[in-house]
């Protein structure tokens, strides 16, 4: 019996995340739109060429007040109703077509739907500390709500090779959120400051001196903010390296093959803020077992 009641208990708790997952990445998927809309607005405004077509297409986006925002087809700027934005199941139910105009809609939103969603049932699946205190329980869900920032800034660099402030800021926040905690709740707090500070130096200090280096050509300073958004999440300079470590292979197991096949070239433009965001999910998840996998092998 007992055995039953946990069962149901996980299934209810799975059940939870996949909801709140789907709802969430449903939020991102907007707001990486909305994002757009208003820096296109805003490069405009600066006297910078746009995509024109682009330009009128998501401009209705900007014209509503945070009270009166609605969610609207992209084609045909009809409002959407509550029944056409349930988080997949619209999709689905539509066949990947607006109710109204009979347009596609695409593969990305719903990609970011069950991308949140998976992240949301992966970290509680796999989250290498147990969630048996207040302090544990905070840091897991200051993780899962710097997830659905992070697939924001994974969609709109993959995109527009651009990571907005307006995100990237809120992430620093949360990150240090997670470093206090950590600082606080440690029998070492002062081991664990250095241990913060060498995880910043790691994925923000470094991208900062090949930033000056290059003067921008290798590394866009957004990389350099991420770095230090994600660094504050890890604090630890063990899973930065790993991070680090994965991003790099990451990209060069992306960029290699794709110079080999002349898709890209010396001078091509690579986003690299979703290789980040990917070696950070990995330092995070697996990190831990990863060390000490390392330090069993080593001695």
């Amino acid at each position: 019996m007992y055995g039953m009641m946990v069962l149901m208990d996980e299934i209810f708790v799975y059940a939870v995340l996949i909801v709140l997952g789907l709802m969430f990445g449903s939020f991102a998927g907007a707001s990486v739109w909305r994002l757009r809309a208003r820096q296109l607005v805003a490069d405009k405004a600066d006297g910078e060429t746009i995509d024109k077509k682009e330009y009128k297409k998501l401009l209705p986006l900007t014209k509503a007040s945070v009270r009166t925002d609605r969610s609207q087809c992209l084609h045909c700027g009809h409002v959407l109703a509550w029944y056409d934005l349930l988080p997949l199941a619209s999709w689905v139910g539509l066949g990947g077509k607006c109710r109204y105009c009979r347009t596609k809609i695409g593969w990305f939103e719903p990609l970011m739907e069950v991308g949140v969603a998976g992240f949301f049932v992966l970290s509680y699946l796999l989250w290498p500390t147990d969630l048996l205190t207040m302090t544990a329980i905070f840091q897991f869900i200051l993780w899962l709500i710097s997830g659905v920032l992070l697939a924001i800034l994974f969609a709109y660099d993959l995109k527009w090779f651009l990571l907005p402030d307006v995100i990237v800021f809120p992430l620093v926040g949360i990150g240090g959120l997670v470093a206090i905690s950590k600082v606080i709740t440690a029998q070492h707090p002062v081991e664990t400051l250095f241990s913060i500070a060498g995880s910043v130096v790691i994925l923000s200090g470094m991208y900062y001196v090949l930033h000056k280096i290059s003067k921008g050509q290798w590394i866009g300073f957004g990389d350099v903010k991420l770095g230090l958004a994600l660094g504050l999440l890890l604090s630890d300079w063990q899973l930065a390296f790993i991070a680090l470590f994965a991003a790099n292979l990451i990209g060069c197991l992306i960029v290699i093959p794709g110079m080999a096949m002349h898709k890209l070239t010396r001078t091509s433009r690579v986003p690299f803020g979703p290789f980040l965001i990917i070696g950070t999910v990995v330092a995070a998840i697996w990190g831990p077992m990863l060390i000490n996998l390392y330090f069993t092998l080593s001695f």
